[in-house]
């Protein structure tokens, strides 16, 4: 035990002997140490083999060209004092430990107000992580996770975690697990972020009061998985071509969602068989979640425009557009929701009622499912009863006698025309 012990202290004393030694021959580091507290560093071109540790306020100013890389090792940057901004970098190359969580640029807690903006993070397995923060600015900057790990095995894009009053704006993001990940994380702004090729573009846990603002999602699994939160306003978002999800609700309360873009969230299906999931291609999954708003977002061109399930009841649908979703709402709930309010409902592409009044609001209410649909979600092996007379009769008689409707939803003030703000397309694909 002994001779283990003294290997263990020789070869501590023998690292901390070459990073003292880096440190008396690298010119960067020798900067760095000799920088009074509030100074500005430039970095020159080329690269520069470092994993750096920021104790006292310093902007830490890239040149054109100049590269930080980690060599594979812990965090490449380390923030550890209130005030350190870190400009204009090329960033790469951290360590691929998930559980110390090595990242580009780690910001710890006591590192209030941190700026970490206009940087190339690449190669590193959490691009921004973090640590319990408050007032940290992450701006206009690349991040690239690690694409040759599983995605299991990557760490987040930008990760929260227990951080208040940041700004996340103008990033874009993609290779990681998720994009940006929030985790008790409140009073924080993600605005106007790119993410692109990930699991979740914008993961949210146990986060309130946060504003998510004109944020794009394309290629991805989903691309807003929000759960166990509340007094959230999601505004003016695209989630264009994701594979499953554009909006995933889980247990979000008092919220509001207005003017998004959900489009192009469609269904995979088999090459053999030619069959989806199923389970897939929905522009918003709510389940579970209460008491939100739903005003002014597109939902279009998805295998399920919004599929509600597991008691989300008392939740505010109105001036809204479903545009030419194959299923426009599924609703297998056994309590009846009107969606509309104040005589304003939603703009349905499907329908088929008139206007004799002319005052752009539809005469005849709109109800996008029959019985024989609840029952068919309910039981999808009832399918193969699909185009059967029975079927055919079923539907007919609902159709002549509301009584023998289930409850479910309706429009009693379907919109006429799409509201102009809705015509337009997302334009969520990447450039």
């Amino acid at each position: 035990m002994r001779s283990q012990a003294l290997v263990v202290v020789l070869a501590w004393a023998l690292a901390a002997a070459g990073a003292a030694a880096r440190a008396a021959t690298d010119p960067l580091l020798r900067a760095i140490a000799a920088a009074p507290a509030g100074a500005t560093v430039e970095v020159a071109a080329g690269v520069h083999h470092v994993n750096l540790v920021l104790r006292r306020p310093l902007t830490l100013l890239g040149a054109p060209g100049a590269v930080l890389d980690g060599g594979g090792r812990g965090d490449v940057v380390r923030i550890a004092s209130p005030g350190v901004v870190v400009r204009g970098l090329t960033i790469r190359h951290s360590g691929r430990r998930l559980t110390p969580m090595n990242a580009g640029v780690f910001v710890e807690r006591g590192a209030r107000g941190a700026v970490v903006e206009h940087d190339r993070i690449v190669d590193s397995l959490f691009g921004v992580y973090l640590d319990g923060a408050e007032g940290v600015q992450v701006l206009d900057n690349v991040v690239r996770g690690i694409t040759t790990l599983r995605v299991p095995d990557r760490g987040d894009g930008i990760h929260l975690w227990n951080d208040r009053h940041c700004v996340i704006r103008g990033n874009d993001v993609g290779g990681a697990r998720d994009g940006i990940y929030f985790y008790i994380s409140p009073d924080n702004l993600i605005a106007d972020n790119r993410i692109h090729d990930v699991r979740y573009g914008m993961h949210d846990m146990y986060s309130n009061h946060v504003a998510l603002v004109g944020n794009d999602s394309f290629r991805n699994t989903a691309g807003y998985a929000l759960m166990s939160s509340d007094h959230n306003e999601i505004r003016g978002n695209v989630a264009a071509d994701d594979d499953s999800y554009g909006f995933l609700l889980n247990y979000v309360t008092y919220s509001t969602f207005t003017g998004n873009r959900i489009e192009r969230i469609v269904d995979t299906v088999d090459d053999a068989s030619g069959i989806g999931s199923g389970q897939a291609g929905k522009g918003v999954f709510v389940y579970n979640s209460e008491f939100n708003t739903f005003d002014g977002n597109r939902i279009a061109d998805s295998t399920i425009g919004v599929h509600v399930t597991a008691g989300s009841e008392h939740n505010e649908v109105f001036g809204n557009a479903f545009v030419d979703n194959r299923t426009q709402v599924r609703y297998a709930e056994n309590v009846a929701e009107e969606w509309s309010r104040d005589g304003r409902g939603n703009y349905w592409s499907n329908y088929l009622g008139w206007d004799m009044n002319g005052d752009g609001i539809g005469d005849v209410p709109y109800r996008p499912d029959s019985g024989v649909d609840v029952l068919l979600w309910k039981y999808p092996s009832a399918r193969l009863l699909m185009s059967s007379p029975a079927t055919l009769l079923l539907r007919y008689v609902q159709r002549a006698f509301p009584v023998f409707t289930p409850p479910g939803i309706t429009d009693s003030h379907p919109l006429m025309r799409m509201p102009r703000a809705l015509t337009r397309k997302s334009d969520g694909k990447p450039d």
